[in-house]
């Protein structure tokens, strides 16, 4: 079920005028829209024959190439299952791989800390997830810095403020003035603290991993989280064709708990794949398939995420490109595949290489954006913030990717009838030469008729040159600090609040505050 009419649109959370104002605004509930469930078609871009054969050429890469798993338990594992194991060098039949990957469920609930967050993934489902793993920011004075615990919690704020955000992510943005092996604390406390929707797991370590689920049993109950989906992380594949052992860690704590991995091969299309979207495809299809088949080792029956991260690379300089058709395209294809596995599938949503909040980032954006919701991607990630190929977190870019998630859920969601009668009515009523200002029609529904953004300006040149001539990048900004204003923290029980704090504790005080 979509959030009604009424609730689709950037008035849910737009500033309201005054001291007033905004003390009524603290004084309400945050405005989240529940899961989105497409009511438009799919568009597969090639016929059924194509799918099957990148399918029937990917199976073929690990029964005859094979894929590298460098972990002995998980070389072990696969021996034991039947595979044609060289020394970490893994073969892996057709039937078997097929018979591990049907075991995975097509929808699964992922529970949030506030049941009414909780989401569907899978199916017709589509949630969308802010950006991960920047080392910088695009500041609130639009200064590009490293990023802090400040930063973080701010951006967990925002995603809390953002109705069309199902998720609050993690490591929206690195905390860089907290040492490493103890950063992964404050990282899943600013998500749990500040917000109340699903988060995403630490994978960097199976100790990191194994904090996560412990932090995750103070909130959820341990009991609870042994048999409930309540936090997704992200396992990458090193294209081409190599899990390692960091990766293969964090699947075996998390799968065996019952928790979600996005098995997502990091592809940079022409360099470590070759130079062909669909032979890409094929590839990184073989290297998702293979993550996906070794969960259900772990633990068959799990809920699991089929996924890429799919960008092509500037042949003039090495560098990743975000929005190309190339990108787009291929997200297609991934689609049509995970429908054919019967997967919850994930991809990147607003995922640019700009620099800047500028005109370069929203073709990109858009571009990219369109094709996940056709494609029917469930899990669409990095849909706010992302600048510079992930390298940045951008204010602006954060606020300005919510407000236009507001109208890609109405887009997605489809066209409503159930005021047409009344539509028609009023056309009746007005007759020729009218205007339908006035109408009883109008009245009752001009604000959930269209979607109304605040951020972007359809004023007249000369009113926009009276306040001020603010560019998007601007208005942006403004945005941002405003809903930081109106932020008011869900929150926790103060024996959840306390245990949390406790375990961060007893964590540190065994933790180096360096790598060594």
């Amino acid at each position: 079920m979509n959030a009604p009419a009424a609730e689709v649109t950037e008035q849910t959370h737009r500033r309201s005028g005054g001291r007033l104002g905004r003390k009524a605004l603290r004084g309400a509930p945050i405005a989240s829209f529940p899961t989105l469930v497409r009511k438009i078609p799919v568009y597969q871009m090639v016929p059924d024959e194509a799918v099957e054969l990148i399918h029937q050429e990917s199976l073929a890469i690990l029964e005859e190439v094979g894929c590298e798993f460098r972990d002995d338990e998980a070389i072990d594992i696969w021996k034991a299952a039947g595979a044609d194991v060289r020394e970490t060098r893994v073969r892996i039949d057709r039937a078997l791989l097929m018979e591990l990957v049907s075991k995975v469920p097509p929808e699964f609930t992922l529970n949030a800390r506030n049941p009414q967050r909780s989401v569907r993934v899978g199916g017709d489902n589509s949630i969308f997830v802010p950006m991960y793993g920047a080392p910088y920011v695009r500041d609130l004075d639009n200064v590009r810095r490293y990023g802090t615990l400040a930063d973080l919690n701010n951006f967990h704020k925002l995603a809390y403020m953002s109705p069309a955000l199902h998720s609050s992510s993690s490591i929206v943005c690195e905390p860089m003035e907290i040492a490493v092996p103890k950063r992964h604390l404050h990282i899943i406390h600013s998500a749990l603290k500040y917000s109340d929707k699903p988060f995403m797991g630490i994978v960097t370590s199976r100790e990191r991993a194994e904090d996560t689920m412990a932090m995750a049993g103070v909130v959820f109950g341990e009991e609870f989280v042994r048999d409930n989906p309540v936090l997704v992380s992200v396992t990458n594949c090193n294209s081409p064709l190599v899990w390692d052992a960091t990766m293969l860690d964090a699947m075996k704590v998390y799968a065996r708990s019952n928790q979600p991995l996005i098995l997502a091969p990091f592809a940079l299309c022409g360099a470590s794949t070759a130079a062909s979207a669909v032979g890409a495809v094929a590839q990184v299809n073989a290297e998702a398939l293979a993550g996906v088949a070794f969960t259900q080792l772990l633990r068959p029956g799990s809920p699991q995420l089929y996924g890429q991260f799919m960008v092509t690379v500037d042949m003039k300089t090495g560098a990743p490109m975000g929005g190309t058709p190339e990108a787009a395209q291929m997200m297609y294809l991934m689609g049509a595949l995970a429908r054919k596995y019967r997967l919850p599938w994930r991809t990147s949503g607003f995922h640019v290489g700009s620099k800047l909040n500028d005109a370069q980032s929203g073709y990109e954006a858009n571009m990219l954006m369109h094709a996940a919701i056709l494609s029917g991607a469930n899990y669409i990630w990095h849909s706010a913030g992302w600048l510079e190929a992930g390298l940045t977190c951008g204010y602006s870019k954060f606020a300005t990717d919510c407000e236009q998630l507001v109208g890609w859920y109405k887009y997605a969601g489809g066209l409503p009838f159930d005021d047409f009668k009344d539509a028609m009515a009023a056309i009746r009523e007005v007759g020729p030469q009218g205007h339908f200002l006035g109408t009883q029609h109008t009245l009752e529904h001009f604000e959930r008729a269209f979607f109304m953004p605040s951020i972007m300006d359809f004023n007249s040149f000369e009113q926009w040159s009276a306040e001020g001539a603010k560019d998007h990048d601007t208005r942006g900004l403004e945005k941002a600090r405003n809903m930081l204003a109106d932020y008011e923290e869900p929150k926790l029980d103060e024996g959840i609040a306390e245990g949390l704090r406790d375990l961060i504790a007893r964590r540190e005080e065994k933790l180096p505050d360096s790598v060594s």
